[in-house]
């Protein structure tokens, strides 16, 4: 039987734990906002609940972004960036040279010479 290798805890899905973490933290939260059902009251005390109801999902929504944002401050490497924006800008030069290249053959294909 062979052994597995020791998982190891990268940047990426630490983070990705972190985000599922404060999802579910903020699903629940959500949760427990809404609490047991009430009896159907006028217009004004539902105007008046759906208003604090948006209030808290919206406080929520900012903290959730602004964690985001500070785990993207966090791990965010200028060499791995630069490096990714290479390898992007060189993939997208050969990529259109072998389209345009595809393009050329198929268009001799149909005319046919001339």
């Amino acid at each position: 039987m062979e052994k597995c290798p020791p998982r190891s805890s990268t940047p990426d899905a630490m983070g990705t734990r972190y985000l599922l973490a404060l999802f579910l933290i903020l699903l629940v939260l959500g949760f427990e906002v809404q609490g047991a059902p009430t009896p159907r009251q006028d217009e004004a005390a539902s105007a008046t609940l759906f208003s604090q109801m948006q209030e808290s999902l919206l406080g929520y929504w900012d903290t959730a972004k602004t964690a985001a944002q500070d785990l993207y401050r966090k791990t965010y490497l200028p060499s791995m960036d630069k490096k990714i924006r290479d390898v992007y800008s060189e993939s997208t030069a050969a990529v259109t040279t072998y389209a345009g290249i595809f393009t050329d053959q198929v268009l001799y294909m149909l005319k046919g010479e001339e």
